[in-house]
């Protein structure tokens, strides 16, 4: 009896530490490889919706683990989670072939490029609407009420104001304002506000301050009103939320080119598993606002105009659309080509970091 005793402890043990340290990890790299899938998904679709052959579709980057497929599609699953494509027949190249990617006309092209990130926008809206569905009620940007001693109601701030921008930023939620009020130096903002109807503006409004992390953050002295949930209300606000998410996925690169915050403050696959790994030990459910936020950022970062990213396929797609004559598919190819090296070593930076931030 003692040593099955033992064996079944030994188990037990072997079980929470899985459970506790590996699975939700295990899980985090499902989940953003779910995400990848779904990008790559939109491109494939279209792709064999608008008659262009797809040589290849491949959840992961390196040497190939599984392979299938007869026809004309070949699939795999590769080594390394960090990635995904869909080969095109004449995406990078020249070809005869009728059925090639550059032999489409550029509004079939441009539909193929641009619905891997629209893909992740429509799973990002629906995850958004999961996160709202146990609410019973959605919070709302007009002030309800004050704290005692709030600084910001001796700089103008009212009971009934409805914050509509902040130094300038377009207001739609609460996320809004929580990005808003982070990494303010001096304590003190723009609020723009509708106040009865009318447009006032506030300038200098202060506020206490607090710091985490090295970031400054506003300590929030107002309560805000709550909006009762309806089925008009529940659509409205998970516009809204996805509205927000976007807002501040541009407004935080903007942040980092600008140098309001630094490379620390990026993450890659790396970062980005650990963060979902770390929520996934909490609740599975607290992924999903997390995931809704990730899938967002990966549509809308794939269509900034860069090299090797789809918004800079999408750039040589409109010069030709426009002046009816395509670039060089010798020039398209270096520019995508300098990008893509750009790309990896920025990630290969961004992962030494995260790995570093992790062991440290």
């Amino acid at each position: 009896m003692i040593i099955i005793s033992v064996i079944i402890d030994f188990f037990s043990k072997i079980i929470s530490f899985f459970s506790d340290n590996i699975l939700p990890y295990l899980i985090a790299i499902l989940l953003f490889l779910i995400l990848i899938v779904i990008h790559e998904f939109g491109h494939f679709i279209a792709a064999k919706l608008l008659g262009v052959r797809v040589n290849e579709f491949a959840l992961g980057m390196g040497p190939k683990l599984i392979k299938w497929g007869k026809g004309e599609t070949r699939y795999s699953i590769n080594a390394f989670p960090i990635g995904g494509y869909c080969a095109m027949e004449g995406e990078d190249e020249e070809s005869h072939d009728e059925r090639a990617f550059c032999n489409k006309k550029p509004w079939r092209r441009f539909l193929i490029v641009v619905m891997g990130a629209v893909f992740n926008l429509i799973l990002g809206l629906v995850l958004v609407s999961i996160t709202l569905i146990p609410q019973k009620s959605f919070l709302t940007t007009t002030v309800g009420g004050f704290a005692e001693n709030a600084v910001s109601v001796n700089y103008g701030l009212q009971k009934d104001d409805t914050i509509t921008h902040v130094d300038g930023r377009r207001i739609f939620t609460t996320y809004d304002l929580s990005y808003a009020f982070s990494n303010v130096d001096d304590g003190a903002i723009d609020i723009t506000v509708n106040r009865g109807g009318k447009r006032v503006q506030l300038d200098g409004v202060k506020f206490a301050t607090e710091q985490a992390d090295g970031i400054n953050y506003l300590t929030v002295d107002f309560s805000v009103y709550a909006r009762e949930k309806t089925f008009l209300s529940f659509i409205d606000h998970t516009f809204d939320t996805a509205i927000s998410n976007c807002a501040v996925v541009y407004r935080s690169l903007f942040d980092l080119l600008t140098g309001r915050y630094g490379i620390s403050a990026m993450s890659g696959p790396v970062g980005v598993t650990a963060a979902i790994g770390e929520v996934a030990k909490q609740s599975f459910m607290d992924l999903v606002p997390i995931m809704a936020l990730i899938t967002i950022n990966l549509g809308l970062f794939n269509l900034l105009p860069l090299p090797a990213l789809d918004g800079g396929r999408l750039v040589f797609i409109i010069f030709e659309m426009i002046f009816r004559k395509p670039v060089p598919k010798k020039f398209e190819a270096i520019v995508h080509a300098a990008g893509f090296v750009a790309l990896i070593a920025l990630m290969i930076i961004i992962t030494f970091k995260d790995i570093w931030a992790l062991i440290f």
